[in-house]
């Protein structure tokens, strides 16, 4: 369903794109700035720690051979794609549904990016608490989360029903 006036959610876009900046200006500074596996303590519960991820979410087939990155490779090419068309169907109405795509496509492209050029994802954001180590993640992660919490927000409590600029259901 789009919107009658032909608007949609691809106008989130930018979001998009400011996403993919942000991770890989982030991810740079910390491969060039930072030394491998040694945590720079910033907070109590928080380190910057250089770390590589050959794997998906939790280091999953990080010890595959090789194989695993062409896969997540595939995957997010597909996705992404799926996302994009998924924007461009969702009327622009829609706020919390479009900027959640428009996040976990950003995050996507940033992690396909490494993927694709680097053969791994670089991470440095190291949560810690008594010893508890969740593992390490990057902005593009970040936006994914939160982009994905929008959707979970969008699915569960608006239903696709916001209200227009003009105030209307549509």
């Amino acid at each position: 369903m789009t919107d009658t006036r032909g608007a949609s959610a691809l106008r989130w876009l930018w979001l998009s794109l400011g996403v993919v900046v942000l991770d890989l200006v982030s991810k740079y500074l910390a491969d060039t700035q930072l030394i491998y596996a040694n945590p720079v303590p910033l907070l109590p519960v928080f380190d910057l720690t250089l770390l590589y991820n050959t794997g998906a979410a939790f280091s999953f087939l990080a010890t595959a051979g090789g194989w695993q990155r062409w896969l997540f490779v595939a995957i997010a090419v597909g996705m992404s794609a799926f996302l994009l068309h998924w924007m461009w169907r969702t009327p622009k109405a829609q706020k919390c549904l479009g900027i959640g795509l428009a996040l976990v496509l950003g995050g996507a492209l940033g992690n396909l990016y490494d993927r694709t050029v680097h053969g791994h994802v670089v991470d440095f954001i190291s949560l810690h608490w008594n010893g508890y180590y969740f593992p390490a993640f990057n902005i593009a992660d970040c936006a994914i989360t939160l982009g994905t919490c929008l959707l979970l927000v969008d699915m569960f409590f608006l239903g696709g029903n916001e209200t227009s600029d003009t105030g209307t259901r549509e």
